[in-house]
């Protein structure tokens, strides 16, 4: 036994980097996160990479960075260090082998030599139409080429002869194995339903089962919060943890986060055929904040007990219980997403919000800054994107070269009446004489012209917001009046005369 005892709580997010972080995953760091933080305990991001196969050291890095990017720092890990270390599968294998070798000699695994194509054939020969699938266990296994069911000299003849094999789980049949999840309540399995686990591959890597039981233990994790993918592995990992004589963790098994429509777990595949990000890298290019991401996330089965919209990581970590935590599947839903980007932006300063643009639009956020404040303070509470500010918005400068040289039709043929040139050019000269060039002054201008001309505001007002930007929507016209100033105002007005002037006629035009 180890002479270390371990703090109230520790709790460990364990990905595979065989990909991109997916969304799940990282729901399931930020609820072990949070459960840390709430019980003043220990975060520990553990790697593991024993699918030599799939593992690729881009994906570690793209989980790393993907954290750090939502803001979740590990206490221990790869980077961080600790006193558990190491803290990536590779690099912890001989303490694979020593357990599973004191599962052998204990009589709880044994050896097994089958090819792949003896293990087709056992299944081809066993099944019925009761059960068309069989698995190697305890009904199995002694037709096959195991240490069970070999004489010891033949086993010893092929172990010291060095023949493929691998080390399997031996599960005996006429058990339930029960145990209290923290958020599903009592939860149990018939031993028979389980099959007699591969603990070490043929290439001595260990499995997930092993690991994860070997590390847990020895990094002295108290509570195992992860999805419920792993909820029919659990009876495999708590007879893990009997045989080696070792108190199990706490159980908890988050709900799966399933397609819209609530048809099958979201996959990887669904959101490309639907164009969904799925991916922490894919709401990064897609132009998600951090923090609506979490928030988003946070939300996906745990309810935080009020309607307030945005949290901070401290708030949410304050408040998580897994008593909180619903069992049942939640839909993804792209349009919440969205909507938690929205209401985040709005929180921002100014200034806040002109530094999470500029990493989409370059030094002109700066080398323009006041002009870009100006924007910003214009368009904040209709701004979906920070990514959108540099794309949507360059019409808002003044400058000539960002003038309309289109005029969408169908606006056109909306908003420009058989009286729009003669109207905007008297509001260009009435413009022109104006001695505070701002907002309300522009819109008492061009109400007193209505007035004088007989006509409804919306007769010019719409032409004019078209002469300025090219389109019928926007932000308020007389504040995007003040943004652009006097001169820029004046010129794009005469420019829309002279390009659309009488040429459509609308006298239905409405008002």
């Amino acid at each position: 036994m180890m002479d270390y005892h371990a703090p109230r709580v520790r709790v460990r997010f364990a990905p595979s980097p065989t990909g991109a972080l997916h969304l799940g995953g990282l729901r399931t760091a930020l609820f072990n996160y949070f459960f840390a933080r709430k019980h003043e305990g220990v975060f520990v991001l553990r790697i593991e990479d024993t699918d030599q196969a799939r593992f690729t050291p881009e994906a570690e890095e793209n989980i790393l960075s993907g954290l750090l990017w939502a803001g979740v720092e590990p206490d221990e890990g790869p980077e961080q260090g600790g006193r558990y270390k190491p803290y990536r599968q590779s690099e912890r294998l001989l303490l694979y082998a020593v357990y599973a070798q004191r599962l052998v000699d204990q009589g709880h695994a044994y050896y097994a030599f089958d090819t792949p194509e003896e293990i087709e054939a056992m299944r081809k020969r066993f099944a019925t139409k009761e059960n068309p699938s069989p698995k190697y266990d305890a009904s199995t296994r002694g037709e096959m080429a195991n240490s069970l069911a070999l004489p010891s000299a033949e086993v010893c003849r092929r172990l010291d002869r060095g023949d493929e094999h691998v080390i399997r789980m031996k599960v005996e049949p006429g058990e339930r194995i029960a145990f209290e999840d923290c958020i599903r309540g009592p939860v149990s399995f018939a031993s028979e339903d389980i099959d007699d686990q591969v603990l070490i591959k043929s290439d001595g890597m260990p499995t997930y089962h092993l690991a994860h039981v070997v590390d847990d233990r020895t990094m002295w994790i108290t509570h195992v919060i992860r999805g419920e993918e792993w909820l029919s592995s659990t009876p495999k990992h708590l007879l893990l943890y009997r045989y080696l004589g070792w108190e199990a963790p706490e159980m908890a098994h988050m709900p799966l986060i399933m397609n819209p429509g609530g048809k099958g777990k979201l996959s990887k595949r669904h959101a490309q055929a639907n164009g969904l990000p799925v991916t922490v890298e894919q709401c990064r290019a897609a132009g998600y904040e951090p923090e609506a991401v979490v928030n988003f996330l946070a939300r996906l089965g745990w309810n935080p007990g009020d309607d307030e919209a945005l949290l901070s990581l401290d708030d949410m970590a304050e408040r998580f219980s897994l008593d909180r935590v619903g069992g049942g599947g939640v839909q993804f839903d792209v349009d919440k997403l969205g909507w938690f980007n929205q209401q985040f932006l709005r929180t921002l300063s100014v200034g806040g919000l002109l530094g999470r643009a500029a990493k989409w639009g370059g030094t002109d956020f700066y080398t323009r800054k006041e002009h870009w404040e100006r924007i910003i303070a214009l368009m904040q509470s209709r701004v979906a994107f920070a990514r959108d500010l540099p794309e949507t918005c360059t019409y808002l400068f003044p400058d000539p070269e960002f003038d309309p040289d289109t005029y969408d039709e169908q606006s056109v043929k909306k908003r420009w009446a058989s009286d729009s040139a003669d109207l905007l050019s008297a509001y260009a000269d009435r413009l022109g004489e104006l001695q505070d060039f701002d907002a309300e002054q522009t819109e008492t201008t061009l109400r007193a012209l209505a007035e004088d001309r007989g006509v409804g505001a919306a007769r010019i007002i719409h032409p004019v917001r078209l002469a300025l930007s090219g389109v019928s929507g926007g932000p308020s016209l007389f504040a995007m009046m003040g943004v652009l100033g006097r001169e820029a105002c004046a010129r794009r007005i005469r420019k829309a005369v002279d390009a659309l002037g009488l040429r459509l006629l609308t006298p239905d035009f409405p008002e």
